[in-house]
């Protein structure tokens, strides 16, 4: 089974863009590390593709070279928290209608190939400096939550989960900033993830 890992940073997490299986240091890595021993008699190739900085319009523009392109059975998908960022820190409008529509777009391309489409909902924990992007990172939220629950195959949602934990855990245990994560941040992304593709393994 072919799995494409397809996203920003947190799925990026510094992988060698020279070396097509290098999976970086976060959660695809830690996914990999727990997924493979499982089904030792499977050849399941894991592929990532994430790249810092990314936004949903530029999965949408590379979905063909980096995702189509491999003939994956599956798509894991963890996509949005840039879209907010750019907004707050650079000033770049956040287009809501843009956003649903190229997401819609992206899916649809997607499932029109045969690809199940796990989507990893982003997340945004409550460090200080990021307190005024969440009410615009919750907008974003309503409109990924409603395109891709009832167009994906799996949807997961971690938002609701890390802030949950965060209510009896500092923040910091899983990441310094609120958005990328540290180990214990990406194990949970990864022992997640892993209950929703076993569903699909075959």
């Amino acid at each position: 089974m072919k799995i494409v890992f397809f996203g920003d940073s947190i799925t990026d997490c510094g992988r060698d863009r020279n070396d097509e299986a290098s999976l970086g240091n976060g959660y695809v890595k830690i996914l990999a590390d727990k997924l493979r021993p499982i089904y030792p008699d499977m050849d399941i190739q894991l592929i990532n593709k994430g790249v810092s900085g990314n936004e949903v319009s530029d999965l949408l523009a590379r979905v063909d070279s980096d995702v189509l392109a491999y003939k994956p059975d599956a798509c894991v998908m963890m996509i949005g928290i840039n879209n907010a960022i750019h907004q707050v820190r650079d000033g770049k409008m956040l287009d809501f209608d843009k956003l649903r529509s190229d997401l819609a777009e992206l899916i649809k391309k997607l499932k029109d190939a045969g690809i199940v489409v796990i989507f990893l909902e982003p997340f945004l924990l409550p460090a200080p400096d990021k307190f005024r992007m969440r009410p615009l990172f919750n907008r974003e939220l309503a409109v990924i939550r409603d395109v891709c629950i009832p167009s994906c195959d799996e949807f997961v949602a971690y938002d609701e989960m890390f802030n949950g934990l965060c209510e009896s855990t500092p923040y910091s245990v899983y990441s310094t900033d609120g958005v990328h994560p540290l180990f214990e941040g990406s194990d949970i992304i990864a022992n997640t993830a892993i209950k929703a593709i076993r569903k699909h393994l075959m």
